[in-house]
């Protein structure tokens, strides 16, 4: 593992739980000791992680979008034929596509994996969205198997015995490259709009002043057995309990870049999403893009 942030070091932590053995790395040498104290091997640069891995050697990174291919450049010259890069990160798939051939020109592999279960996952398990070659990904099963959250994590569909596979264990190799990256984006676009929708919904109780709603025990009645329980209604419930009035709470909501790119590509092949798009214009008002335009209406 390359990248010991939040979500890499419990990805380390999950696969050792597991009984994988984990070599770290991180430009930080502090992350890459705490985690040596719970039992993984603690690389002091990119050759010395190189060299205590088996070959063929797995790698996974998790680290920003923006410096992976950076990452890619220093870690080749220490690679060999048959080893596999993994990017566990939030590449565009378009990324993914120009890496993997590239990287097949020195006989090395690349898989392409979205990653969802945010700081949770270490307990709840990771959903993971695999792009890339059959055969490489079949290899690395038990390290997916490992991450993913298991059939417990949700309620068995009478479909799933018949269906097989590893969806219902919450991973999926979706397709070629690119490809697990491609749906982790429209699974971002989609959490865009459902966050979007429960903000408003609530907000238009909160201004209903007459009927003293208590929030908190709405999103907890909801979560029991309504069309819209999930994920997001919990935790939208779990941080109404602690705080209803969100005072202390700046209205500035950040973009990942993938439901920038989810709308973009809607436009691209001429599907209509305007729950999405508009979720993302939402956002970016938030950020005070819109305050020229809101000073010009004003005017």
């Amino acid at each position: 593992m390359i990248g010991l942030g939040r979500m890499g070091a419990n990805l380390v932590r999950r696969l050792m739980r597991a009984g994988h053995e984990c070599v770290v790395y991180d430009r930080s040498s502090e992350a890459a000791q705490a985690l040596a104290a719970e039992g993984a091997q603690a690389s002091r640069s990119l050759g010395d992680f190189a060299k205590k891995l088996s070959k063929p050697r797995a790698i996974w990174m998790m680290v920003p979008a923006a410096v992976v291919d950076t990452l890619i450049d220093e870690l080749a010259p220490v690679l060999e034929s048959g080893d596999i890069l993994i990017d566990g990160g939030n590449s565009n798939f378009r990324d993914d596509i120009r890496r993997a051939k590239t990287l097949a020109e020195r006989g090395l592999h690349y898989v392409d994996v979205g990653t969802s279960g945010g700081v949770w996952g270490l307990e709840r398990g990771y959903c993971l969205m695999i792009g890339g070659e059959g055969e490489t990904v079949r290899r690395l099963e038990p390290v997916f198997a490992a991450l993913a959250p298991g059939e417990s994590a949700a309620p068995a569909l009478p479909e799933r015995a018949r269906r097989g596979g590893t969806a219902g264990r919450g991973y999926l190799h979706c397709g070629a490259h690119g490809a697990g990256h491609f749906v982790k984006m429209v699974h971002n676009g989609i959490e865009y709009g459902m966050m979007q929708a429960l903000a408003e919904g609530l907000a238009v109780m909160q201004a209903k002043r007459e009927f003293e709603f208590d929030l908190a025990a709405v999103t907890e009645a909801w979560r029991e057995g309504t069309v819209i329980r999930s994920w997001l209604l919990d935790l939208t419930a779990e941080f109404l309990r602690g705080d209803t009035v969100l005072a202390d709470i700046a209205p500035h909501v950040a973009d990942s870049g993938e439901g920038r790119w989810t709308a973009l590509e809607a436009v691209d092949l001429g599907v209509p999403a305007p729950v999405m798009s508009l979720a993302l214009m939402a956002r970016f008002a938030s950020q005070g893009h819109g305050d020229y335009a809101n000073r010009l209406l004003a005017m």
